[in-house]
């Protein structure tokens, strides 16, 4: 099967509107978690979010386009047009053999909602005629081949919090087979709104430390009491080895293996076997190399990262194997189907500069969590294997490990 390659990144989030002030701050230790101001959150019990902030969707769209397309497509498309620029690509590349792989959890929610009281208050004839379109999740995948021009396979990866890892190994199994030459990966999220974080809140999954908003999302503490919900987007150009050896492209990394698995168990609550076997396959597929770092889930759930911790211990044995473990879910919240993409960026970016993002807020060790989660402070290191882990609601994971070239 061919080989596989990243050649362009981008990234937005609540810490930064590119991929390089996004993982600056990162590195840096901030937090980009505040009190919500996309809406009036005073009736929510968790009213803090990773916001992307001064974010103006006419830098990405025409202003008459701008209300056809729901905030997570404004974002996606954001990310997708940084990942393209940064690849450099040659003028008249094969349109028909370059695709794209959408993710993201929800989608168009916060259009949902806005439509739904429409129809309940005003009746079904005043629902916009761009309520569909706006919020499908594939249609983020849909207004980015129309950005760009790329005419290959368009796939759409709907599988909650995995949903971005998904997408890139959606991607790198089409160039594999030689489906494509090139794909470009694209997951976004945008659902701080009434009903997402109501919906959240409902199932006690969100803290609702409002008063500590940089402090509320504590990955791997003992403290921890639930995730903060996060928006953004983050895109990856992934590339058929020779081609891009041939153009001299700049390289990232290697996809060099991918594992996914179902728990079977449970439609919210994670278990360890279904993450152990995705980490497995992922890690076999690879090779077994020696892994210098892995990009946790690591959502500051109870559940979450107890289970990880043993996951990641199974597969690695005994401590002294394990890798340097981080979560950056503290300093931008979790970012649902947007997170995967993300958190590979932020993996490869990591590879290429060889320092490690750091689990901030760690200051409570649990007896359950007790492997290196590099905590508050970023650390030096070359890395030149590296993981990224997703697992998502119904039991949904996936895995995707990094080489460096």
């Amino acid at each position: 099967m061919k080989r596989v390659v990243v050649t362009g990144l981008g990234m937005i989030n609540s810490l930064g509107h590119d991929k390089e002030s996004s993982f600056q701050a990162i590195v840096a230790g901030k937090c980009g978690i505040r009190r919500i101001e996309l809406f009036d959150p005073s009736e929510q019990s968790a009213q803090i979010a990773g916001e992307v902030v001064d974010f103006d969707p006419n830098t990405v769209m025409d202003a008459k386009e701008v209300k056809k397309a729901d905030r997570f497509i404004h974002l996606g498309l954001k990310a997708a047009g940084e990942a393209m620029n940064d690849a450099s690509l040659p003028e008249g590349f094969d349109t028909e053999r370059f695709g794209v792989s959408s993710a993201a959890g929800i989608g168009g929610l916060p259009n949902i909602e806005k439509n739904a009281i429409v129809c309940h208050e005003r009746g079904p004839k005043r629902i916009s005629p761009f309520f569909i379109p706006s919020s499908l999740v594939n249609m983020l995948g849909g207004f980015v081949t129309i950005e760009h021009g790329l005419q290959g396979p368009n796939l759409s990866s709907v599988t909650a919090c995995a949903a971005g890892t998904h997408a890139i190994n959606e991607a790198t199994k089409t160039i594999m087979l030689g489906g494509a030459d090139r794909m470009l990966v694209v997951g976004a999220e945008s659902a701080i709104c009434p009903v997402g974080m109501g919906g959240f809140a409902a199932m006690k999954a969100l803290s609702t430390d409002n008063e500590n908003p940089t402090k509320a999302s504590r990955p791997f503490d003992s403290d921890r009491s639930g995730f903060v919900m996060g928006e953004g987007a983050g895109a990856l150009v992934l590339e058929e080895y020779e081609m891009a050896i041939a153009r001299g492209a700049k390289i990232y990394g290697e996809v060099i293996g991918f594992g996914e698995s179902g728990d079977a168990n449970h439609i919210t609550t994670p278990v360890v076997d279904g993450p152990k076997r995705a980490i497995a396959a992922a890690m076999k597929m690879a090779g077994n190399p020696k892994v210098d770092y892995i990009n946790a889930h690591g959502t500051s759930t109870p559940a979450n990262d107890k289970n990880e911790t043993a996951a990641i211990k199974a597969v690695f044995g005994d401590k002294g194997t394990i890798p340097a473990i981080s979560s950056i879910k503290g300093q931008i919240g979790h970012c649902l189907g947007a997170a995967g993409a993300i958190e590979a960026v932020v993996t490869l970016m990591s590879m290429r500069d060889g320092i490690l993002a750091p689990t901030i807020n760690y200051t409570t060790p649990d007896s359950e969590c007790d492997l290196d989660y590099i905590p508050n402070v970023a650390r030096k290191v070359e890395v030149k294997v590296a993981m990224s882990n997703s697992f998502g609601f119904g039991g949904t994971n996936g895995v995707v490990i990094f080489q460096k070239v």
